[in-house]
């Protein structure tokens, strides 16, 4: 039986509906020109606390953003995502056969859980593991860790898969099988170059991938 961590925004969920709105909005309630839209795609994958520091330069204005961001995003905000085509039933599929599945997102667990919640996809899951509010965990290496401590994983019968390279980096520094997405937010070459074993165009082919 074997374990598949999936990360969330940009492989289970395309979040861009709900997260752009809300970064503009913290960079308007900050008197700031928020990011374009091509600068926008870049900040799903990485922890949002460490995105908003880069581009406001200063940690004060950056954690005030992050509040504004929140407000916003759970205002409703948060709900405002789509499934990828096909990502449903093959997360149903893989759970019918066995597979222990868990969500691994940089995105606080107080927010992922309720929208996998929301989605029906819940019972796949042995758990929806992910940041705490205050960052701890935001880091795909450290919740990799400690995923594969708290469940007692091996990690050469794990695999991560997810769109960016710190989902490929995370995997790797743990040991575990990384499998990038390119139907999601990062490129070919940087999902290359951060190491992933295998590249897959969309949901069948991660089920190639891991069956």
């Amino acid at each position: 039986m074997r374990t598949i961590l999936f990360d969330l925004d940009g492989t289970v969920i395309d979040p861009a509906l709900g997260l752009f709105a809300c970064i503009r909005y913290a960079f308007e309630q900050c008197g700031e020109p928020p990011p374009d839209e091509h600068a926008l795609r870049g900040w799903i994958g990485p922890p949002l606390h460490h995105s908003f520091e880069a581009s406001l330069g200063n940690a004060g204005l950056a954690a005030s953003a992050l509040d504004h961001y929140r407000e916003r995003y759970e205002g409703g905000a948060m709900y405002e995502n789509t499934l990828y085509p096909g990502i449903s039933e093959l997360i149903k599929a893989l759970h019918g056969t066995g597979h222990r599945l868990f969500i691994a997102t940089s995105k606080p667990v107080f927010y992922a859980k309720p929208i996998i919640e929301r989605h029906g996809l819940a019972s796949c899951f042995v758990e929806v593991c992910g940041a705490e509010l205050d960052g701890v965990r935001s880091d795909k290496t450290e919740l990799l860790a400690w995923i594969v401590e708290r469940h007692g994983l091996d990690p050469t019968a794990t695999t991560m898969i997810g769109d960016r390279r710190f989902d490929m980096i995370g995997a790797r520094n743990n040991g575990i099988a990384p499998i990038g997405v390119t139907y999601g937010y990062g490129s070919v070459p940087e999902l290359r170059a951060a190491g992933a074993a295998v590249l897959c165009s969309n949901p069948a082919a991660i089920w190639s991938a891991v069956i």
